[in-house]
């Protein structure tokens, strides 16, 4: 039986003998290309997002935050609890987040170190990559440490005017306890292509009826839909849906080009070894407004 899917690995001219540092997945249903499964110097990310019709809905380095890559996961405040004794503990304070030092914690980086796929049925494709995070290579840890390993999960639905991915991050440590946040820098972060953005002029809205950044911000609500003039003419958007893994959290909208789904913002999550976080959103890439691909409907799939 003939594959719906194709996924294959981006050619990229190099010399003999030279290694990309960076390398891509192309999938495509059908010969139309969907999504790009990328990995850069300090994360693996969902790059492009592409909507039925072919239009690029996410940003993939922009230049004032170089480190929001497409559809990413990640965190700046996260706390990996060595021990040295017996009976003492000391905190380990990394960023998962912003390429560069900040705010005094230094950067790590997150590796997909493998990234299957597997044509589920006619319309769903399912890639599963096995993420490292390793810390900054350091005085004691020369090579990094790997002090958690994430499953991540994306499924890829192509539909009609939409294309559907559901993004699952499980994050276990391995050898030490760690804890995330409180912080603004988390979880799940999506950034729209310029032209997709509030500043730009497009349309925010939500399934409240909110119609202002400003008004969903600190909000909580079952999505959050940003769409307006896009590349080649075309009008197309982004929404975003948690699952119930990540549903009740407060929204981050910013006019600037951000979707933010943070279980974290408040309180800080403490993670032992031998457990396993587990969240998930939903991103729907689509033509049109958001009632032409019904986002209401494609999001309310996942309520309970």
């Amino acid at each position: 039986m003939p594959s719906n899917f194709t996924v294959r690995h981006d050619a990229v001219d190099l010399p003999t003998g030279a290694t990309a540092q960076s390398r891509r997945l192309k999938a495509a249903w059908r010969g139309r290309p969907v999504a790009a499964f990328s990995q850069s110097a300090y994360r693996p990310y969902v790059y492009p997002v592409l909507t039925p019709a072919g239009v690029p809905v996410t940003g993939e380095t922009p230049i004032d935050h170089p480190h929001h890559n497409s559809i990413t996961v990640g965190a700046d405040h996260f706390d990996c609890r060595f021990q040295y004794a017996a009976d003492r503990l000391e905190d380990g304070t990394y960023n998962f987040y912003v390429n560069d030092v900040f705010q005094g914690r230094a950067p790590g980086r997150t590796v997909a170190v493998s990234t299957d796929s597997r044509e589920v049925s006619q319309r769903h494709l399912r890639v599963v990559q096995t993420v490292h995070w390793q810390g900054p290579a350091e005085w004691g840890a020369p090579d990094r440490r790997t002090v958690a390993v994430e499953t991540r999960t994306i499924d890829v639905y192509p539909r009609r005017a939409a294309n559907v991915f559901d993004v699952r991050s499980q994050l276990s440590p391995t050898e030490w306890d760690v804890s995330i946040g409180p912080t603004r820098h988390a979880y799940f972060t999506v950034r729209l292509a310029d032209g997709i953005r509030i500043d730009d002029g497009a349309d925010v809205l939500d399934s409240k009826g909110r119609r202002r950044s400003d008004e969903i911000t600190g909000q909580t609500a079952d999505w959050v839909d940003v769409s307006g003039p896009a590349p080649y003419g075309h009008r197309a958007g982004v929404a975003v849906a948690p699952h119930p893994s990540a549903a009740g959290h407060p929204w981050a909208v910013y006019d600037w080009g951000s979707i933010v789904v943070n279980p974290f913002l408040d309180d800080r999550y403490d993670l032992k070894v031998g457990s396993t976080l587990d969240v998930s959103i939903r991103v729907i890439a689509h033509d049109g407004g958001p009632d032409e691909a019904g986002v209401a409907e494609i999001a309310a799939e996942l309520l309970p």
